[in-house]
């Protein structure tokens, strides 16, 4: 599996947010905790980065994502009581359109801490 132990790390960062703090805050609150811990934890990412998007090569906006961790993995966060599909397909949209392999999809707003590993089955190795 490919970046499984960057992945497992971010996770784990995740996983000590989620038991420090539980469920109930905003998402911009995890994802301040997040940056903490990934720095304590020597992750190197950029938080918010704001990426253009393209349709038929032309610029038709921008998207910002909650992380991109050591210039690898997207990270889009979620604070809500259950994941559904359409975050699921926004997830895979965003690594598509940042032509980036894989992701994760992390959501706090649930009892127990919920995520996904995304791949963008558009890259081919």
């Amino acid at each position: 599996m490919i970046y499984k132990e960057l992945t497992e790390k971010i996770i784990g960062c995740a996983m000590k947010v989620h038991g420090t703090l539980g469920n109930g805050f905003q998402e911009v609150i995890y994802q301040r905790a997040l940056a903490i811990e990934m720095g304590k934890q020597g992750l190197h990412y950029v938080r918010e980065m704001e990426m253009p998007i393209f349709y038929d090569e032309i610029d038709i906006g921008t998207r910002r994502v909650d992380f991109f961790v050591e210039d690898l993995i997207m990270v889009e966060l979620k604070a809500i009581i259950k994941l559904e599909d359409a975050h699921l397909a926004q997830a895979m949209n965003y690594l598509e359109a940042y032509k980036m392999e894989i992701g994760l999809l992390i959501n706090f707003g649930s009892r127990s801490l919920q995520f996904n590993r995304v791949h963008n089955n558009k890259i081919k190795r």
